[in-house]
Parts: C-alpha cells; structure tokens; sequence
C-alpha cells in the first residue's frame, strides 16, 4: 500500500508539474501574444493604415500566435505534436487551395489599402468599371457610377488591371475638339473661341488655354481647344461650353459643317 501511495505521489508531481508548466506556458504566451498584437495595431495606427486592415491584421497575428502556444502547452504534457501539426498544416494546405480566389482578393485588398493608389472619395476608372469610391474592403471594392448604380468590383481585379484615379490632382484638362468650315478666317475662330473661354469664371487662367489647329479633316478644320479646370468643374465646363462656343459661332457667322459628299455622275455620250 505504502509503494502504491509512493507511486501514486510521483505520478501526481510528475504529471502535476507538467500541468503547471502548460498551465504557464498558456498564460505566459496568451499575455505575449496580446501584447504583440496590441502593439502591431499601435504600429498600424500610427501609419493612418485602413481601420479594416488594422482590426484584421492584428486579430490574425493573435490567433497565429496562440494557436503557437497551444501546441507548445499540448508538447509540454508529453504529446507528441508532430502528427497533429501536420494534419493541422494538410487541413490549411486545403482550405487555401478551396479559397485561393478569395485569398488572392484578401492579398490584393492589403495592397490596395497600404499603398493608397485611391482613397473613398475618389473617382477611379479599374476593373472595367468607372465611379466614386464608396468602401475599400479586404476583399471587394465598392463604386458608385454617376447614374446612382453601385458596383461591387473584386480586389484582384483592381489590382490587375490599370487604375486610373481622375481625383488624385487638383486641376483636370477638358479636351474638346471644334470643326468649323474651311471658308471660315482661322484667326476670327481662334478670338470667338479665346473670348467665350474667358468668359467663363470656372475656367483658370494659369495654365492658359490651349486653342491649336489640330487637324484639316475631309468636311472641316478641326480646333483642339483644351482649358484647365477644378477637378469640381470638369463636366458643368465640359457640357456648357459645347453650348456656348456653338451659340458663339453662330452670333459670328461661323459654320460648323456635317459630313458631306459631292457625287458627280457621268453623261452618256
């Protein structure tokens, strides 16, 4: 009884102490893996990093790291861990392999919010799609086109794709093309033209306006006329000075020409 009692109490320290020091070894590295979670938000933080990204990034590096000491803790009581960190390793293997589009939308949704190429607000053209944006999330972008449609495009698609970001400067040029006749004086299109741009307070004066020749077409002489605007502007100028320059032209005597062909038909002798 008294070598059963002796075996028993070795058994219990042994043991008991394996307990403990797992017990320490979960508590130690859960307040660790706390810290270094808390301080990765701190650091993010402080580099204005996506709040998503943030909350995400540092909930991940937590759950890493106590998955971490969880195996040690198991190690500790004398479990052999190597058979089960594989089978946990073959289970993340597959579920990265079933989920790679979406991970590849996770991976492009980080790139997007540490680099910034747009923020909400901005009006972009990416993924085949153009409008504000409304969200940057981990894994899809949201867009609102100017017909009030929202768009829901996915990050990898974004990142893949050319981005074009219409609000990153402050000014924007507005290109527009005029034909006028070629019985017209170049000269007087060029003032009506200079004169009707003036006019027009949303317009900047520097830079100045380019008022070119850009082409002598088959029915027309073509002007290139591109002033500089507020990025707020660019339509309301856009639409308001075809209307103005064609009431301009016709106040001048100037013609704008359509398309037209002579056909000369011969005579049968």
């Amino acid at each position: 009884m008294q070598i059963q009692t002796e075996i028993l109490g070795d058994l219990l320290f042994t043991y008991g102490m394996k307990l403990l020091a797992a017990l320490a070894i979960v508590l130690i590295g859960r307040w660790i893996a706390k810290i270094i979670a808390a301080l990765l938000r701190r650091i993010l933080t402080k580099r204005q990093v996506d709040t998503t990204l943030v909350n995400f990034s540092s909930q991940m590096v937590y759950a890493a790291l106590l998955a971490f000491v969880l195996i040690a803790a198991i190690g500790q009581l004398g479990v052999q861990t190597a058979s089960f960190v594989a089978v946990v390793g073959a289970a993340g293997l597959a579920v990265g392999l079933a989920l790679q589009g979406s991970l590849a939308n996770f991976a492009a949704g980080v790139l997007l919010i540490l680099f910034r190429p747009f923020k909400a607000g901005d009006y972009i053209e990416g993924g085949g799609m153009a409008g504000t944006v409304e969200k940057i999330g981990i894994f899809v972008t949201e867009l609102k086109t100017p017909d009030n449609r929202q768009v829901i495009i996915p990050n990898a698609r974004i990142s893949s794709d050319n981005i074009v970001n219409y609000s990153t400067e402050p000014q924007r040029r507005v290109d527009m093309v005029f034909g006028v006749s070629y019985e017209d004086k170049l000269d007087e299109v060029r003032r009506v033209i200079a004169a009707t741009l003036a006019a027009d307070k949303r317009i900047l004066k520097n830079p100045e306006p380019m008022i070119v020749v850009q082409e002598l077409a088959d029915n027309s002489v073509n002007f290139a006329v591109r002033p500089w605007v507020k990025n707020a502007d660019y339509w309301g100028v856009y639409f308001d000075t075809h209307e103005a320059l064609k009431k301009a032209f016709d106040d001048a005597g100037i013609t704008i020409p359509f398309p037209q062909r002579v056909v000369h038909q011969a005579q049968d002798k």
